[in-house]
């Protein structure tokens, strides 16, 4: 939100600043590719990273999740991400230029809050417990001292937080593995009827829960309540809602996000998502994550593939998961920046600009959407589509998304959570409509 100060001192906008259409159109990309994969937990049981407990995992199902492991797992909420920590840099020092001074943190800080209380809302009111609003807000935090930090320092403190998370995960996996041995021994003595201590039982039970998969019976239940009246679903998801609140937040979340918050600002800083580089530049950006980053990938989703989704070769397939993730990312960043500088299908890139535009009141809409198709109150589907059948849903709301934004923005400045986010943020109500005399006026909106 781009701001000036006027001769009263109140901050007021700049209406003749044009928004970075590059910045547009990666949003609107990760916007739509984020329900890629939101769609599995939004519409299945437990079956998010195992095809094989729910949704069906042969076929057209299995082959749906291969490509998604390979090219968008973690990579689409990677650009979203990016974009969220370069929104930071662009908000705060237009807002400094500007005159704002100390304002700029109160502006920042509250718009920050009232992100907070969006995410909430989805979580609790919207009913998606994997909604990425409240992470965000509680990360974003903790950027406003990092503003002006060197593009040095921003890679540095990313690198270290992108390094404790993969040391988390081999620590995790050889903590599986210990479990895995202890425990086979364990049971071995079980069945040869020994005496147990507690501290065998324990054990025994650890491995209990990590080798045995949801059952059917299991299956069944969470589908039955999902297919309830809207509060009795609230209620059954209250338990999840904290532990992604609580558990996510202290364990994933601060090298998964935190440190993709500070590579976008270093990415801002260096002009990359300004299209200001060569297209040499973002094609060897291109090559580079996608020969490491897809490789990186494969060798994940095969060692899964042949373990035939095994618990243990998961965890161990995750000690990878943040390197081949980041590298995709960025070879996403490459590709969707050398479309963007082209100039194909500009009817798209203009939709899609104006999907990014709308991104919040968007990313809403599909948990809207979807609690409406999936839960009781409306067309009770959750548990009831194959996994390729999600798709179709997610090819229906992109179609939707892709017309509407654009139209949308013939006639009103923001989305409607925007104006809702702006008009909050700066505690006045802001103009919403499109004016004749100023139809061709776009607002710099972060």
């Amino acid at each position: 939100m781009n701001q000036t100060l006027s001769e009263t001192g109140s901050l007021k906008p700049i209406k003749t600043i044009e928004r970075i259409n590059s910045l547009d159109v990666i949003r609107g990309i990760a916007l739509l590719g984020i329900l890629l994969m939101n769609i599995n937990g939004m519409g299945l049981p437990f079956s998010y990273s195992d095809p094989t407990i729910a949704g069906g995992a042969d076929g057209l199902n299995l082959k749906v999740w291969i490509v998604n492991n390979m090219l968008f797992e973690g990579t689409m909420r990677g650009l979203f991400t990016l974009l969220f920590g370069a929104g930071v840099i662009l908000l705060t020092s237009r807002l400094e230029k500007n005159g704002a001074g100390i304002t700029t943190a109160d502006i920042y800080y509250r718009r920050i809050l009232l992100l907070l209380l969006f995410g909430i809302i989805n979580v609790y009111v919207l009913l998606w417990n994997g909604d990425i609003l409240y992470p965000y807000a509680l990360f974003g935090l903790m950027l406003f001292p990092f503003r002006n930090a060197s593009v040095k320092k921003l890679f540095l403190v990313a690198g270290i937080l992108i390094s404790v998370g993969i040391l988390w995960d081999i620590s995790d996996y050889h903590n599986k593995l210990r479990i895995q041995k202890e425990g086979t021994e364990i049971q071995a003595l079980k069945e040869q009827e020994k005496v147990l201590s507690k501290k065998q039982e324990e054990t025994l039970g650890e491995w209990e829960k990590i080798k045995i998969k949801h059952s059917p019976e299991e299956v069944a239940e969470e589908i039955e309540k999902m297919h309830q009246s809207y509060f009795k679903v609230m209620l059954a998801k209250v338990k999840e809602n904290q532990f992604m609140q609580t558990w996510f937040p202290y364990r994933i979340w601060p090298w998964d996000i935190l440190s993709f918050m500070l590579i976008g600002m270093a990415f801002f800083k260096l002009r990359i998502f300004h299209g200001e580089r060569t297209p040499l530049f973002y094609l060897i950006m291109m090559i580079t994550g996608y020969l490491v980053g897809l490789s990186i990938n494969f060798m994940e989703t095969r060692m899964v593939l042949a373990s035939n989704f095994d618990a243990v070769t998961i965890y161990k397939a995750d000690q990878t998961y943040q390197i081949g993730r980041l590298f995709t990312t960025m070879g996403h960043v490459g590709l969707f920046m050398l479309f963007i500088k082209s100039g194909i299908l500009n009817i798209l890139q203009k939709s899609l600009a104006a999907v990014g535009t709308m991104a919040l009141s968007n990313y809403l809409t599909h948990s809207i959407v979807t609690s409406i198709i999936f839960y009781g109150d409306g067309f009770s589907m959750y548990g009831k589509l194959q996994r390729y059948e999600l798709y179709y849903i997610v090819a229906g709301i992109w179609i939707f998304q892709l017309i509407v934004s654009p139209i949308w923005l013939k006639y009103f400045l923001y989305g409607p959570a925007e104006w809702i986010w702006r008009s909050l943020t700066y505690q006045k109500m802001q103009a919403f409509r499109i004016k004749s005399e100023t139809t061709k006026i776009k607002l710099s909106v972060i």
